[in-house]
């Protein structure tokens, strides 16, 4: 009951996003209902429904990030003072949204059942003239717990990948952290184990060093140290020697530390480049016609298509980093450093949802870039053409959210700024520079790459 009235109360941006995820999920849920309908139609093509299932993985990975991403920018489960004393610990909260996501991806995939039941003719009879029934098995009856088992399989992915990633951090235990018990059960956190007597033992601290002057409580002072002295007026003043020295301002913050994973990221795109070339110069095997009637390459083409979009994903925080680096030089003024400096420290929650945008632009590029070199058109179908939205408008969806994320991480240090007297048309031009530094960036970027992944099958 917690759970839906927080739905119910939330905001209707909050209600938007978890519409998006509900059309996603059914979306998803509609080709895992198509697979079936497909493997039904054709009991002999075992391999092709089992390649339909396993393309379907990609917009369910696709529907959970999406999840993922609303549930961190949902302000009805942050935790906040008070909420505790109520029952609504960060444990609760990370329950609660798990269910909003759980309850999300439920009624898309209702919603997908239900399509795919009209669709089907078994509603109000068979729509578009039975143009639907050679991939849906409309001739046949539908197996409700194979139907239904493929629709629990995102809820409870989404809702568990929820918890995961919202977890309380002291739900866990690391293995540097793990409380030990001292002496009389106390609570120990020595590195070195003492044995029974060390303590008491003669002359175990006798010649011990002390590393620094013991700290006196606040009010008492050792016999030797110097007094105040009495002035005519009463006032006590400090000796000459003992005047307190002026303070020094206090040391600028460290500007944000680079993601490490640009190395790695630019290590595995080449790999995964020459693995692509290596497979299309060796390629024996037949390429295999996809939902659609798309064809692609062998399995290593695919296993280098697989290398080159996780190296983008592990490159992109670092590039992001490197964008905000490059808007500082060359003597910037405000609106550059505020622009770069917002970059640097939001490069690893804009820079992999970032990765994911260009991974699927690039793919989609490289296709479209292939058809141009084998001089035909792509043939999609409707059920590719329904997957490659689903994929598109979740990883745009999610590199939204993330940019809200963002916004609502550094809500602080706008109302700090604007206090202080910026403009809130600055901030503005900042958030506009930012955009036009990644998109200066990451399109050519992308652009190359996707270039360079379609080169070897063009041959």
């Amino acid at each position: 009951m917690l759970a839906l009235r927080l739905i119910r109360v939330a905001h209707p941006a909050v209600q938007l996003r978890r519409l998006l995820v509900a059309t996603a999920a059914a979306g998803s849920g509609f080709l895992l209902l198509s697979a079936l309908g497909y493997a039904m139609a054709h009991p002999q093509n075992s391999a092709g429904a089992l390649l339909r299932l396993s393309w379907c993985a990609i917009p369910l990975a696709a529907t959970v990030h999406l999840a993922v991403a609303v549930a961190r920018t949902d302000p009805g489960t942050k935790p906040r003072p008070g909420l505790s004393a109520l029952g609504l610990g960060p444990s609760r909260l990370m329950a609660v949204a798990a269910l909003h996501t759980a309850l999300a991806c439920t009624l898309g995939s209702v919603l997908a059942l239900l399509v795919f039941l009209h669709l089907r003719g078994d509603l109000n009879g068979m729509p578009f003239d039975g143009a639907a029934k050679d991939f849906l098995a409309a001739d046949q009856p539908l197996p409700l717990p194979a139907a239904l088992t493929l629709l629990g399989v995102l809820p409870v992915v989404a809702s568990t990948a929820v918890a995961l990633a919202l977890r309380p951090p002291d739900l866990l235990h690391p293995e540097g952290h793990r409380r030990s018990y001292g002496r009389f059960g106390a609570y120990g956190t020595t590195a070195r184990r003492e044995t029974f007597g060390t303590y008491g033992r003669f002359g175990a601290r006798l010649f011990r060093q002390p590393s620094e002057p013991p700290t006196l409580p606040t009010g008492i002072r050792p016999a030797d140290t110097p007094q105040p002295v009495a002035t005519a007026d009463g006032d006590s003043q400090a000796p000459p020697d003992q005047v307190p020295a002026p303070s020094s301002p206090p040391a600028p913050p460290e500007p944000p530390a680079s993601p490490t994973g640009l190395p790695w990221g630019v290590a595995v795109l080449a790999a995964g480049l020459a693995v692509e070339s290596y497979a299309s110069v060796t390629e024996t095997t037949p390429r295999t016609a996809l939902p659609g009637g798309l064809a692609v390459g062998a399995v290593g083409v695919l296993a280098g298509w697989a290398l080159t979009a996780l190296g983008l994903v592990l490159a992109a925080p670092g590039l992001t980093h490197l964008c905000g680096r490059l808007l500082q030089t060359a003597r910037p003024g405000a609106l550059r450093l505020l622009a770069g400096r917002v970059l640097m420290a939001e490069a690893t929650r804009i820079g992999r949802p970032l990765g994911v945008v260009c991974v699927v632009a690039s793919a989609a590029f490289a296709t479209t870039t292939l058809s141009d070199y084998d001089g035909s058109a792509p043939a999609f179908g409707p059920l590719t053409a329904l997957g490659g939205l689903v994929v598109a408008g979740c990883t745009v969806a999610t590199l939204l959210t993330a940019a809200v994320e963002a916004r609502q991480s550094r809500a602080d240090t706008t109302e700090a700024l604007l206090r202080m007297g910026a403009p809130a048309a600055a901030l503005r031009s900042a958030a506009a520079l930012r955009t036009g530094a990644l998109l200066a960036f990451f399109v050519p970027f992308t652009l190359l790459i996707a270039d360079l992944a379609a080169l070897p099958l063009a041959r």
